[in-house]
């Protein structure tokens, strides 16, 4: 599923990102993937996907 439609940014390549970065932040999960949040309609569910808990099992 999309999670970022401007940046084309999956769920499963945000939570990839998310745990190279080492946190449970979109915007750090955006800049591993080489983006940055434009619109922002998809931080709210950006942020629950970086926080679920199998993000970083």
């Amino acid at each position: 599923m999309y999670v970022c439609v401007c940046n084309a940014l999956r769920e499963r390549d945000v939570k990839a990102a998310a745990r190279a970065a080492g946190k449970a932040c979109p915007r750090a999960a955006y800049a591993q993937l080489g983006a940055k949040v434009k619109c922002g309609q998809c931080l709210p569910f950006a942020r629950e996907v970086v926080s679920d808990p199998s993000t970083f099992a």
